[in-house]
């Protein structure tokens, strides 16, 4: 494994992907960005604060004019423009200015919101993700995605923002809760699923390593989908075409989100996400009922939800309505064509044949199981 990965913006090179074991290549990899007469602000969330937002800002403090901690209460709830406004508050009365950075340590939350302040804030300012968590690792820090919500609904309000860099200390993953870790691992099925079979079937057969946090097997899952992720936003940067397949499951995994009042992490809700889409891929004879059973099977073997209880289907069939990849009444859901290869399955919402409606219907039932708070 090589321990950098350089990602390019039409053309051109735009940052690089370091990987360590620790933050000591940090100081370095700031130099590099001439960062001995800026301000630098560390945003965070109440979880990693305690365990890195000092080691960091020690070695940040040796080499920039300032630095300062902003934090903000972990969870998605937090994903709001309440929480962009408390960093703008500091921003300005700190003097920050545009040739100044912002760092992004934490998971996918603190990624976007550190990501989308650093896209509005005069127009833009650099930022650098840092990111703890194994789905922030190998998804959300990657390609310059940013966004908040916005009422009840999931990065509604977002901008494309190219961090300066992206710095991931696989030793991190070692102080993550089990739930959160797995809930990681369900976007790194995901790769495998939608682009890499041979990925696929590694997993499948390192799941005890995996599960042990193996640092040599970590190392190899997370640059593996950080390469497989390189692909796809070199060739689609701003999601016009080809970086669509990266939705795969996330339709149906933002309106369970919603359903559940963000109770559900974002990987597990991805985990039934996949389930309802391979569901349709098995129905509309894309893939058998064998492979159907095995991403099941995988899944679960990694500790991610594959049924949810306490919503119905037809909830959930609604909140797909309010999804932001609504156009003119079509969604596409992305589905498998066979393990690491996927088709787009385009439906008419607005004139829904019945056929299809029960399709939907079907694989939302697949994975929700009637409880006694399961009502419409």
């Amino acid at each position: 494994m090589d321990n950098i990965i350089q990602i390019n913006s039409e053309g051109e090179h735009a940052y690089d992907i370091i990987f360590s074991v620790n933050f000591k290549k940090l100081k370095d990899e700031l130099l590099n960005l001439n960062i001995e007469k800026k301000r630098i602000c560390i945003v965070t969330d109440s979880n990693v604060a305690g365990l890195y937002a000092n080691e960091v800002k020690s070695l940040v403090d040796m080499i920039c004019r300032q630095c300062i901690v902003v934090q903000f209460n972990a969870g998605e709830l937090s994903k709001r423009q309440e929480t962009v406004n408390k960093i703008y508050d500091i921003l300005v009365r700190k003097k920050f200015d545009r040739k100044d950075i912002l760092i992004a340590l934490g998971g996918g939350v603190v990624g976007d919101i550190t990501g989308f302040v650093a896209a509005t804030y005069m127009r833009g300012i650099d930022y650098v993700q840092v990111p703890t968590t194994l789905l922030s690792q190998v998804d959300s820090s990657i390609g310059g995605k940013t966004g908040i919500d916005y009422k009840d609904h999931k990065n509604i309000i977002g901008a494309f923002k190219m961090p300066k860099l992206v710095y991931i200390n696989l030793n991190t993953l070692k102080s993550l809760p089990d739930r959160e870790f797995n809930a990681g691992m369900g976007e790194v099925i995901k790769y495998g699923l939608i682009m890499a079979d041979d990925f696929y079937h590694y997993l499948n057969k390192n799941i005890a390593k995996i599960k042990s946090r193996d640092l040599s097997t970590l190392s190899n899952v997370v640059y593996m989908c950080c390469r497989l992720k390189k692909i796809i936003v070199e060739d689609d940067p701003y999601e016009k075409n080809v970086r669509k397949i990266l939705n795969f499951g996330h339709t149906f995994g933002h309106a369970i989100e919603k359903c559940k009042g963000f109770e559900y992490l974002h990987g597990e809700c991805v985990s039934l996400g996949i389930v309802a889409a391979s569901y349709i891929s098995y129905k509309i004879n894309q893939i058998d009922a064998q492979t159907f059973n095995d991403i099941i099977n995988t899944l679960a073997s990694f500790g991610l939800p594959v049924t949810v209880s306490g919503i119905s289907p037809n909830s959930i069939l609604r909140e797909i309505l309010n999804d932001k990849k609504m156009h003119s009444g079509y969604i596409t859901f992305i589905v498998l064509k066979r393990i690491g290869k996927v088709n787009f399955y385009k439906v008419n919402f607005h004139n829904m044949p019945e056929d299809e409606k029960e399709l939907l219907i079907n694989a939302i039932e697949t994975i929700t199981v009637a409880s006694k708070d399961n009502s419409e």
